[in-house]
């Protein structure tokens, strides 16, 4: 009885070795270098448009001291910022005109989410191998991989991100993160 008990305990454990290792392959297999900067992407935008939505229009002109860029200025700066970066991709979408020196609320957030749609859009266009090619990216980066500039523009936003979490405060407003509403 000792051996049927073992055996089957020796067939159990090679089904589920069997099922894990199917899995793994799986998930290596559906992994996607554009598929996930385009869902990290889209995320981001997501985040950058509610924390940019979240202050007040009589307070985008808000700085945190005088020699910093007011609230909205913020915005613009990630707006401009996804812009000149993706256009390094060579991508066929048509990249939007930002207007850095606009000052009402809504300009503004059609600003970030036009570029948040450039960037996404530029992405669509590559596959996992275009993804890898080096293009000429600006001078502080030198050349890199359209992947690594994708994930620039995503850690430069969330630097901004981050002040911008203080421009709401310094201003008596709950970052939405911090509401639970994300």
């Amino acid at each position: 009885m000792k051996q049927s008990f073992r055996g089957v305990a020796i067939a159990a454990t090679v089904i589920v070795a069997v099922i894990i290792a199917g899995a793994l392959k799986l998930t290596a297999q559906s992994a996607s270098i554009q598929a996930e900067a385009l869902k990290d992407l889209t995320n981001q935008k997501d985040t950058m448009t509610k924390i940019a939505d979240a202050m007040p229009e009589d307070k985008f002109g808000f700085k945190s001291t005088p020699a910093q860029r007011s609230y909205g200025e913020q915005i613009l700066h990630v707006a401009g910022a996804n812009v000149g970066l993706f256009k390094t991709y060579g991508a066929k979408a048509v990249a939007p005109t930002i207007n850095t020196k606009a000052t009402a609320k809504a300009e503004i957030l059609k600003a970030l989410a036009d570029s948040y749609d450039f960037g996404i859009a530029a992405i669509k266009e590559q596959t996992d191998q275009t993804m890898l090619q080096t293009v000429q990216a600006p001078a502080f980066l030198g050349p890199s991989s359209r992947e690594r500039i994708a994930y620039f523009v995503m850690g430069h936003a969330q630097d901004i991100y981050g002040q911008m979490a203080v421009y709401l405060r310094l201003n008596g407003v709950v970052p939405p993160a911090s509401r639970g509403s994300m």
